[in-house]
């Protein structure tokens, strides 16, 4: 599921297999924009994981991981 909004989408690159998960390192495929201003990358494990918690608290939530292949 992707969610962001029409502004931030465009201002929002791609990510890269040089983003690295903030929890375990691996290749990140989320980006969380906080609304308190922060950015968290997540691996498409951890993203799921803690998206029920985290995502109320973002202002933008991306997810790439439909590039899993």
């Amino acid at each position: 599921m992707t969610s962001t909004t029409g502004t931030l989408e465009a201002q929002t690159p791609t990510l890269t297999a040089l983003d690295r998960c903030d929890r375990c390192g691996a290749q990140a495929y989320v980006r969380a924009e906080l609304a308190s201003g922060g950015v968290l990358l997540f691996c498409n494990h951890h993203g799921r994981e803690v998206e029920p918690t985290l995502r109320p608290k973002t202002v933008a939530w991306v997810d790439e991981s439909s590039r899993i292949s």
